[in-house]
């Protein structure tokens, strides 16, 4: 009794916050892609045993995060599995929360007794209104019992065989479900353009897996493993790029919608960010020094945690690796007064010489 008191408590603070968030323009810098299932989870299964939702879901959303990253490198894109292995719901949604992701798009494969239902749907957290949407959900949630006999403690009690848990549940609101459900109103539209053409509409349900994002959520299911038709698409693996580049497209067009920076360069070089903040700069074709903080192999953004707020931020590619500067200094001298100052919030800061953009020993 104790443990569902403070599920309703919970949950109405939770209410309490999306009325306070919801309608707010953001900054669209961090995706948390889900590949459903996994592991020793298959999800659903073809009905001749050939075809896994874990394989579909994986193929899927690699995909479109290489979409994402290909075409906005300055987007941060995190994954909660990258490969055949059992992620727990509650540590999916832990992923997101903790990089404080702007998004979060769960991908799954639907499947159930019947050979007929045929099409693509997708959820935003909420209240359960019929009974085919109770089915699926009963069935995604069923993950948790494979996480050991304590699954309850992590889900505040939650049951997923338990109707009175649904009823409890139903009184949790996703914290940004208007742009939640914009988000899955754009996936369905353009997932009605591609092979698989029966728009199931957009559906309020209460997945474990949405329960606690702290960002914008939609669990897409892209079709019916289950229906002959439906599965002779997620079969082929051809249809998984068009698959994810529709996705990709609701996501391209949820981004203008609510990103307040995508009306600017949609990535600005480093360059003009620092002429935009009034930085000296010397020639790029002379040589001059400058203080490198970061050498990653992926583009980051520029108000990333890494940089640590700094603004006089720049970076030069070498090779396969994105090199993080401060600065550009005439001299190694002058360099090396920065350097003192720099490495108070750098610890591994040093100094690099450089000519028209590259490293010069």
């Amino acid at each position: 009794m104790p443990t569902r008191v403070l599920l309703i408590i919970f949950c109405i603070l939770s209410t309490s916050f999306a009325s306070a968030q919801e309608g707010s323009s953001i900054n669209i810098r961090k995706v948390v892609i889900d590949a459903g299932h996994g592991g020793r989870d298959p999800g659903t299964v073809s009905p001749n045993g050939k075809f896994k939702e874990k394989e579909i879901t994986l193929s899927v959303a690699l995909k479109l995060g290489a979409l994402i990253e290909n075409k906005y490198p300055n987007i941060e894109v995190i994954y909660t599995r990258t490969k055949d292995v059992a992620v727990a719901l509650n540590k999916r949604t832990e992923i997101a929360n903790k990089n404080k992701a702007d998004l979060f798009i769960s991908i799954h494969v639907n499947g159930v007794t019947s050979r007929s239902p045929s099409g693509s749907e997708t959820f935003v957290m909420g209240a359960d209104k019929s009974n085919s949407n109770f089915q699926v959900t009963m069935l995604e949630n069923s993950v948790i019992l494979l996480e050991g006999e304590d699954y309850q403690s992590h889900y505040e009690g939650f049951n997923p065989n338990d109707p009175e848990s649904y009823i409890i549940f139903t009184l949790l609101q996703n914290a940004h479900l208007e742009q939640s459900l914009n988000m899955a109103t754009l996936v369905q539209k353009h997932l009605t353009k591609g092979p698989i053409k029966v728009n199931r509409g957009i559906k309020q349900a209460p997945f474990l897996v949405l329960w606690k994002t702290s960002m914008p959520s939609v669990l897409i299911e892209l079709g019916f493993i289950s229906n002959s038709g439906d599965l002779k698409i997620l079969a082929n693996k051809n249809n998984h790029n068009t698959l994810a580049s529709l996705i990709f497209d609701a996501f391209e067009e949820y981004r203008k919608k609510y990103d307040k920076g995508y009306n600017n360069l949609d990535y600005i070089t480093p360059n003009q960010k620092s002429e935009e903040k009034g930085n000296q700069k010397t020639e790029s074709n002379q040589i001059h020094y400058r203080v490198q903080i970061l050498s990653v192999n992926k583009t980051i953004p520029f108000n990333s945690r890494e940089l640590k707020g700094e603004k006089n931020v720049e970076y030069l590619k070498k090779n396969s690796l994105f090199k993080y500067t401060i600065g550009q200094y005439k001299t190694r001298e002058e360099a090396a007064t920065a350097l003192k100052e720099i490495r108070k919030k750098f610890p591994q800061a040093f100094i690099i010489r450089v000519k028209n953009n590259t490293i010069i020993n």
